[in-house]
């Protein structure tokens, strides 16, 4: 007989872990962008700021380390100047292109 498994039983999954290159991290940012979602991006670039180390994203970007972890926790809504502040610190910026370009 085949043993079940409980989803509840599963490990969480953590995308920071699969963030080791700045491909990665590229192809990631332009996955959620592509969400259209303001908390996903927020929760992503925490992600991403856990793979490169928190404090020292935090240091870069002149937040505290809590003051990050609060502004991109899942859901949340942080203001564009964090936002930016914080892409600027990972060495990534957004990027604008038309839509007709888009898949």
């Amino acid at each position: 007989m085949t043993k079940r498994i409980k989803i509840s039983d599963l490990p969480a999954f953590d995308a920071a872990a699969y963030l080791d290159s700045e491909e990665a991290i590229a192809a990631y940012l332009t996955d959620i962008l592509a969400a259209n979602d303001g908390g996903l991006l927020a929760a992503a670039l925490g992600d991403i700021a856990r793979a490169r180390g928190m404090s020292d994203i935090a240091e870069a970007a002149g937040i505290t380390r809590e003051a990050l972890y609060k502004a991109l926790r899942p859901g949340s809504t942080p203001r564009f100047d964090t936002v930016n502040r914080v892409c600027a610190a990972l060495g990534v910026r957004l990027v604008a292109q038309p839509i007709s370009c888009v898949d």
